[in-house]
């Protein structure tokens, strides 16, 4: 008999009188806590305290960032591990950056040095004695990201049971970051595994400020039992927050200057002559920025690199030291970590340009205010992002910049709709209404599955096709993998050479699975995105990340113009293309990430409504008021289709999962589509035909996602789906990447909508 889910929702102060918890943990800590001068526990740590003191439950603690979330996590957990010193007990950390596991080292460990306990740090840039450490004595607190324990289990397979006999807890941070990706069932199969090792179940606490849908959240921490798990939802730490959407019509204008960046700006940052859009946004962050700590979140890597670029630039010109950082995943290691200390050293002032990077929870001290450029990626992303403003006990300070085109009458219908506005303000209204995305735990994510088996079999040497499939399917992190799926991958596996069966059935790591499980790159699950090189006529234009379906003779958007796509060469990651004619290409590109269903269907309400959002500055205000006129005249208002020129756009108001899928349904249909954000581009067809295609797709039964997978040309997206046979390859990209039912729903929607 099952328990319902408890669900504990904490008061957003806490309550005087004296502290219950406090009493509960062990003096020494009470100690170390006065020492820091704090007056009092937060309220999340008062109720974990006795979450976790003397209980083996699996524990959610949802609290907002520099919430104190670790904290009440760890004082009751170090509490248990004092109560018997002798018992050698551990704990294992778990964390998705290497720069988080520094951060928590130097915080854990000037508490766990008051008491005996050690604290180990482990990852690739921990050199070996350190490591030899844990293995003399692996007991107290291991740091631990998902890859470092990978590499545990592939290279001490054998001693890990001894190892790990201690194991009393694991502490999951960042939680929201590992779940519905590949890190993530990577890490949901290694806990399975851990409990396997030992014997025993373990208490799970998983640490996270964003959680979009906390019943998805329990499903992930203990699959097999997510009523088990107990959250802690924190109210505490909620704050004033300032916030302003600043508006920027982009002009064409050509500027002649001695400046370096084109923008003549005085010594008080401000602008002597016009400039383009992007040059008065950073003119208007060099005059509000300097002075404090930042953040400034551009999107793209390159957007970063311009704008980092023009800064100093500033600084120089204006005889100042420089307070402006760049931050991304593509800069050496010493150069990210230059911008770290620049900010967290409080020494003087520094902003950092940066990507997603600086999104989850490294201590870089308090920052004065978050920007945003463009659209964010997400609520929940601009949510976490936010979180790194206000604290101290002032207010969050959110400054937001759009850029829109200049009105004209060869507009394409996005920029005509102000989609990077309505996308900022849509997503700004969610998030003050505290609505986040929910995670998409849909994947069957084979890739990792391959990863886990070839794990397993290096851990024991050899393992039997039934114990994998047990390990890994039938009660472990691949649930929903059947078994024949399960017997195709092996038969595929085998013939590659990557798995050899012995005459006993043992299987065991062939000559091709020896070298991949042999390469130091083995262990992640993940990676890097690969950008395709964009070629015309054996010239190569540049280079584009593509995270959406490609088609033959579909279109994509590049360099300020479409292109038509001739051939898709998936494992050489480059598309032949050739120019496409028909108007301009719209500005919002897509670039800042899958927007889900609830943000469309926010916008659409955005449209339809008349009142002018108290954040946005006078210009803002205009483009949105011609974003609503542009909205009622393409008759939007009472239909999802409208012909545009040379083209016809649906407006299916969905997530671009959902979207991506009517554009594959109508391409396979012979008619050519492309998802380009808030509506779906049908070239050169005409209305009609377009109607007809429409209302055939909504009166079908949901299409198989994975026959409409077979037509897309890059769907090696995870690390390991080259090795998948193209049945598994169509089923994996299918149940990541599109959204049959919702797709259906929306052409339905349509067909009401435009009868």
């Amino acid at each position: 008999m099952t328990r319902p889910p408890t669900v504990t929702s904490l008061p957003a102060s806490n309550s005087s009188g004296a502290s219950q918890a406090f009493s509960l943990l062990d003096e020494r800590i009470q100690r170390w806590i006065w020492e820091q001068g704090w007056d009092e526990l937060r309220e999340v740590q008062e109720t974990a305290i006795g979450a976790i003191l003397g209980q083996s439950q699996d524990l959610i603690i949802s609290a907002a960032t520099a919430g104190g979330k670790t904290e009440a996590a760890f004082f009751p957990i170090l509490t248990t591990l004092l109560q018997n010193p002798a018992a050698n007990k551990l704990v294992i950390y778990i964390s998705p950056l290497k720069a988080l596991i520094n951060d928590q080292w130097d915080r854990l460990d000037r508490l766990c040095a008051t008491l005996d306990i050690a604290v180990h740090p482990w990852h690739g840039d921990i050199n070996a004695s350190k490591r030899d450490k844990f293995f003399k004595r692996p007991a107290g607190v291991l740091l631990i990201t998902p890859e470092s324990l990978e590499a545990l289990f592939v290279t001490r397979g054998p001693s890990l049971p001894d190892l790990l006999s201690g194991l009393s807890y694991v502490v999951i941070d960042e939680l929201h970051a590992f779940i519905g990706t590949e890190r993530g069932k990577q890490l949901q199969s290694l806990l399975h595994r851990l409990e396997l090792l030992t014997s025993r179940r373990t208490a799970r606490i998983g640490l996270s400020a964003t959680l979009g849908d906390m019943e998805l959240t329990r499903v992930f921490l203990r699959p097999n039992a997510p009523d088990q798990v107990t959250l802690l939802v924190s109210k505490d730490g909620a704050k004033e927050l300032k916030m302003l959407l600043k508006g920027y019509v982009e002009t064409p204008i050509q500027l002649s200057s001695k400046s370096k960046n084109d923008v003549p700006v005085a010594a008080d940052g401000q602008l002597t002559t016009p400039v383009t859009a992007d040059q008065a946004i950073a003119a208007d962050l060099f005059r509000l920025l300097r002075g404090s700590n930042n953040l400034v979140f551009p999107n793209a890597r390159a957007r970063v690199e311009i704008f980092a670029d023009r800064l100093r630039s500033m600084c120089e010109e204006n005889g100042i030291p420089n307070e402006f950082w760049p931050h991304h995943g593509s800069l050496a290691k010493s150069i990210r970590e230059d911008a770290e200390r620049a900010l967290k050293s409080q020494e003087r002032p520094a902003t950092a340009i940066c990507t997603t990077t600086l999104e989850l929870g490294i201590d870089i001290g308090a920052v004065k205010s978050v920007v945003q450029i463009g659209a964010p990626p997400s609520v929940a992303s601009l949510r976490q992002r936010l979180g790194r403003s206000g604290r101290r006990g002032e207010p969050a300070i959110l400054r937001l910049y759009v850029a829109e085109k200049a009105d004209g009458p060869d507009l394409a219908i996005s920029d005509r709709l102000r989609e990077t506005l309505v996308q900022n303000i849509a997503t700004i209204n969610l998030l003050l209404r505290g609505w986040y995305e929910p995670p998409r735990i849909r994947g069957l994510h084979l890739s990792t599955l391959i990863q886990q088996l070839l794990s397993l079999i290096a851990q024991f040497g050899g393992v039997s096709a039934k114990k994998a499939w047990e390990v890994l399917c039938e009660d472990g992190a691949f649930g929903t993998v059947d078994r024949t799926a399960f017997v195709v991958l092996l038969k595929e596996l085998g013939a590659r050479k990557v798995l050899v069966q012995e005459s006993s059935g043992l299987l065991l790591l062939g000559e091709l699975g020896e070298r991949l499980v042999n390469h130091y790159s083995f262990y992640a699950a993940f990676a890097s995105q690969e950008e395709f090189r964009v070629v015309f006529q054996g010239r190569t234009l540049g280079t584009l990340p593509v995270d959406r379906p490609l088609v033959k003779d579909t279109y994509i958007i590049f360099a300020g113009r479409r292109w038509r796509v001739l051939e898709v060469e998936a494992k050489e990651r480059i598309i032949q293309v050739e120019p496409a004619p028909g108007g301009m290409p719209p500005k919002f590109d897509g670039s800042g990430g899958k927007v889900h269903d609830g943000v469309r269907r926010e916008m659409r309400e955005v449209y339809l409504g008349r009142d002018t959002p108290s954040f946005l500055d006078a210009t803002a205000g205009e483009l949105l008021k011609e974003a609503r006129e542009n909205f009622q005249k393409l008759g939007l208002h009472k239909s999802a289709t409208v012909s545009w020129h040379d083209a016809t756009y649906i407006t299916p108001w969905r997530g671009d999962w959902a979207q991506d899928t009517v554009a594959l349904l109508l391409t396979q249909r012979g008619v050519s589509a492309v998802n380009e954000g808030v509506a779906i581009r049908v070239p050169d067809c005409l209305h009609e035909t377009v109607m007809d295609h429409i209302a055939d797709l909504a009166e079908s039964p949901i299409p198989d996602a994975r026959e409409i997978a077979a037509k897309v040309e890059n769907k090696i997206v995870e690390k390991w789906d080259w090795l998948l046979p193209s049945q598994l390859l169509d089923a994996n990209y299918a149940s990541s990447q599109l959204d049959t039912e919702g797709a259906v729903m929306a052409l339905r929607l349509s067909v009401k909508w435009d009868t």
